[in-house]
């Protein structure tokens, strides 16, 4: 059982959790910042949970649940307050609704997590505050020890399933529910790199290519919040067809996080909401978007096109821009 120590202080309104592991403190820290990793221990056996966004950044925030076997669900976010990439990072965490706003009806906490390395590997210590003594015997005695018990006990077969997440694995898509996709890769560039190869056009010209013999057109990219931004793809040499997509910046966070939507240019109906997130990580900067669409039917529509080879191909092509062959 990776859980060395467990030490509750009713006087100072804290539980303090101590786990060792026999993984570099590089390799614990990843376990936390990759959403996909995360979603396999975060939540007790029986209870899996399912990152639907994971900020980790100062003022980012986390949104998911926890599913039980019968199929109800539990909802929670974390807040970030503080972070420092591989040693430590600080939330508020809270539970949500099913629309994942906070849930006032229950207390929330200050959750502190700080990395180090051992002679053995590493360790995680997590010292949960709270805010007061009503709200540590509730929660305590909504089995919330035994719940980080079991929790933290499914984390080395994560630590040792290295291959996964290996930097040099290709892109992959999950669906999270019926209208939710994330689609997640490793690109070998810096966190700025990464950010700077989405928002400059003649770099995206580079390596957003579209189709094998087709080259980017068009990209008017969107500045600000509240601004447009459309892509065009078309033969080289100009042959027959050509598409494109358009669509606004709904939200940004330079350099951790862009929200956009997107539509096919002539195409009616509603089209999607597109949540990209970038974390540095080791090996580069962990890419994940967060694709809404309008419907299930759309949404294995899009899958069956072959959407994340035609992403691998992008994204191998951006690394090269990046990284010396």
């Amino acid at each position: 059982m990776p859980i060395t120590s467990v030490s509750k202080n009713p006087d100072a309104l804290t539980m303090t959790v101590v786990a060792d592991f026999a993984a570099p403190v590089e390799r614990l820290w990843q376990a936390y910042a990759d959403p996909r990793q995360l979603e396999r221990f975060w939540g007790p056996p029986g209870w899996p949970a399912t990152f639907y966004r994971h900020d980790v950044y100062p003022g980012g925030r986390s949104s998911y649940a926890m599913t039980g076997p019968d199929g109800e669900s539990s909802n929670a976010f974390w807040e970030f307050l503080a972070v420092d990439p591989g040693r430590s990072f600080e939330v508020r965490d809270g539970f949500a609704t099913a629309d994942g706003s906070e849930n006032t009806d229950m207390p929330s906490m200050r959750m502190s997590f700080t990395f180090e390395g051992t002679d053995e590997g590493s360790r995680v210590t997590t010292t949960t505050f709270f805010p007061s003594a009503e709200a540590l015997d509730q929660l305590l005695g909504m089995g919330m020890e035994d719940g980080m018990r079991a929790a933290m006990g499914q984390m080395d077969d994560v630590l040792a399933d290295l291959a996964s997440f290996a930097s040099d694995r290709a892109t992959e898509a999950q669906i999270l529910d019926d209208t939710r996709v994330r689609v997640a890769r490793t690109i070998r560039g810096t966190l700025d790199q990464v950010w700077q190869a989405h928002n400059d056009a003649a770099l995206m010209k580079r390596w957003l290519l579209g189709p094998d013999g087709w080259e980017m057109t068009v990209c008017d990219i969107a500045d600000q919040v509240g601004d447009g931004y459309r892509y065009e793809w078309a033969p080289i040499g100009g042959g027959e067809g050509g598409f494109g997509f358009e669509g606004e910046l709904v939200a940004s966070d330079a350099p951790y996080r862009a929200v956009t939507t997107e539509r096919m240019i002539g195409m009616e109906g509603p089209g999607t909401l597109n949540e990209l997130t970038l974390t540095p990580v080791d090996g580069g900067t962990l890419l994940s978007i967060v694709i809404t669409y309008p419907s299930v039917e759309l949404r294995d529509i899009v899958l069956a096109t072959g959407m994340t080879d035609g992403m691998e191909a992008s994204y191998a092509r951006l690394e090269s821009q990046l990284v010396p062959a």
